[in-house]
C-alpha cells in the first residue's frame, strides 16, 4: 500500500512539473472574432482592435501578423508583451461593399496554440447608404 501511495505522489509531482510554461496569448474577443455587423460604406473607417493578455510566465513575442487578403491591413506590437500585460492588434478593413469574411494569422511564441499560430477573424457586411 505504501508503494502505491508513493507511486501516486510521484506521478502527481511529475505531472505538475510538465505543466505548460511560457508565453500564453488570450484574446478578449469571443472565438477570436470581431463582428463588424452591418456598416455603411463611407461612415466607418474599418478599424477594429483585437485586445489580448499574456497570461503566461514568459514574455510574449508576436513575430508576424498577416492577412489572407490585401483588403485587410493588420498591425502588430513591436515590443514583447510581459507576463500579465495587455497588448493589441489593430486591423483595418478597406470597407469594400459586400460581405466581410477575412482571416488574420498571428505567429507568436505562445505555448497555448499549436506552433504559436493564432487565427483571428473579422466578419460583417458593408452596404451603401
Amino acid at each position: 500500500m505504501k508503494k502505491l501511495a508513493s507511486l501516486i505522489v510521484l506521478v502527481l509531482l511529475t505531472s505538475v512539473s510538465f505543466a505548460q510554461q511560457g508565453a500564453k496569448i488570450d484574446f478578449s474577443n469571443p472565438n477570436n472574432t470581431i463582428d463588424y455587423g452591418t456598416v455603411i460604406q463611407g461612415k466607418d473607417n474599418g478599424l477594429r482592435t483585437f485586445d489580448f493578455t499574456n497570461t503566461g510566465d514568459q514574455p510574449l513575442i508576436i513575430m508576424e501578423v498577416r492577412s489572407t487578403c490585401g483588403c485587410t491591413v493588420p498591425s502588430k506590437p513591436t515590443e514583447p508583451i510581459l507576463p500579465g500585460e495587455k497588448g493589441k492588434i489593430d486591423v483595418k478593413y478597406n470597407m469594400a461593399l459586400g460581405r466581410i469574411s477575412r482571416t488574420i494569422i498571428v505567429e507568436s511564441n505562445a505555448v497555448n496554440y499549436t506552433n504559436g499560430v493564432v487565427p483571428l477573424r473579422i466578419k460583417g457586411e458593408v452596404i451603401k447608404e
